[in-house]
């Protein structure tokens, strides 16, 4: 992994603040990936201080979790419960004074998360006993190494359900039925929401039992889709959409040296490449309906009632989406373990970070001075670690030259 770039501090750049699009629907997206969900907790911190709250927030396994804790209290006290929830979970291990040494710390890591598999983590999850082999067949109990009444009870009394069936934010949280193998979504703006759906949404087997909702069981989203973007695009709007996609796992990376970075780079490679697909995909769906909609305005009376007329017209086409993409960079020192290592000070690093990358996007000068049209779809990444600004297939339609890039998608990125 490449060493950790320096990050500005959020509050220095305080005096050039960005404007809020306050007439725009902010959606807050965020993805699995359990110890490092400290980092959307950044991220929203500096979301809330620097843009303004989102108007819905989606969410998939730890994502589900960090949603119902912002979608469940009120404004001034959503990042206090973010800041409590991960200093529970982060309680139980505490490191020692480190040495200059990033073997040091990896070994450090290591034990952390050793301790985790065997005893659990605080106001989450804690070991079955008798383990699953020694439970009666066919119980929940006998399918899953981890309980998760400790999390239910956090759950309960952290996050206002109350509050997230008002409708004041939307809350989505993805999931998977365990015997169709179906994708399904709850949604505050559809149904009543309560502990159990945000569990389901974070049930990963084997660890975690699924969770049954109306005679239905639910596993962990992530099996099918780690991120909740394209549910989120599927819905119809009918303001300008910013979409800000905080993901865990990082797609770019190096070619490993040990079996440890073997595992590692596998896991990001499985999740973060499902979180590129949907974007790609949801993108181009996005671009193909606007086009079509500018086409047709342009064709002549005669046509309007031409049967591929009306099929293209059943296309559904948005307002404008910008979408910010935020994502985790892994430390050096960070293992394949580093989604259930939580050491407080882990979770502090991830904090820093969020808070770090989302302060630095919002005052980027692509961000701030980028032009709000009515349609088309922008992809901004900008705390990539990359030198060189890139542009994605949809920009250059049938290898349009590089100078001239064909609207209405544009990727923004260093």
């Amino acid at each position: 992994m490449t060493p950790p770039r320096a990050k500005p501090d959020p509050s220095a750049a305080s005096a050039r603040r960005p404007a809020s699009h306050a007439d725009d629907d902010c959606i807050l997206v965020l993805q699995g990936g359990g110890a490092l969900g400290a980092y959307q907790a950044g991220v929203f911190e500096s979301l809330s201080k620097v843009y303004h709250e989102p108007t819905w927030v989606a969410g998939i396994s730890i994502g589900a979790i960090n949603a119902a804790l912002i979608a469940g209290n009120a404004p001034n006290m959503r990042v206090a419960r973010l800041r409590e929830f991960w200093e529970l979970v982060s309680s139980a291990v505490q490191m020692p004074a480190l040495p200059a040494s990033a073997s040091a710390r990896e070994t450090l890591n290591e034990i952390s998360a050793s301790q985790v598999a065997v005893f659990g983590v605080p106001g989450f999850f804690k070991p079955r006993f008798p383990p699953a082999p020694f439970q009666p067949r066919g119980s929940l109990e006998a399918i899953s190494y981890y309980d998760t009444a400790p999390l239910l009870q956090t759950l309960e009394r952290l996050v206002d359900f109350d509050r997230i069936n008002s409708g004041s934010m939307r809350l989505s949280v993805g999931a998977v039925n365990v015997r169709n193998g179906n994708f399904a979504y709850f949604d505050s703006s559809k149904q009543p929401i309560d502990a159990r759906h945000i569990m389901a949404s974070g049930a990963l087997p084997p660890g975690f039992a699924p969770i049954e909702i109306d005679g239905e069981h639910y596993w962990d989203g992530g099996l099918v889709s780690n991120t909740p973007l394209q549910y989120v695009l599927d819905q119809p709007g009918k303001r300008r959409r910013v979409v800000f996609q905080v993901d865990l796992f990082a797609a770019n990376g190096t070619l490993p040296t040990t079996m440890s970075e073997v595992s590692e780079r596998e896991k990001d490679i499985r999740f973060s490449s499902r979180t590129r697909m949907n974007t790609d995909v949801q993108l181009d769906m996005q671009v193909i309906a606007q086009t079509a909609k500018r086409l047709m305005a342009k064709l002549p009376a005669s046509l309007r009632d031409d049967p591929d007329v009306k099929a293209l017209a059943r296309l559904r086409s948005e307002r404008a989406v910008d979408v910010v993409h935020l994502i985790y960079r892994s430390k050096h020192y960070e293992s394949q373990s580093k989604d259930f290592e939580f050491s407080r000070l882990s979770m502090q690093e991830h904090w820093d970070a969020g808070r770090a990358d989302m302060a630095h996007t919002l005052h980027d000068p692509r961000w701030i001075k980028h032009e709000r049209s009515e349609s088309g779809v922008h992809v901004f990444d900008l705390t990539s670690d990359g030198a060189v600004a890139t542009a994605t297939a949809r920009e250059h339609v049938k290898h349009a030259p590089l100078d001239n890039p064909i609207p209405p998608t544009r990727r923004h990125s260093p």
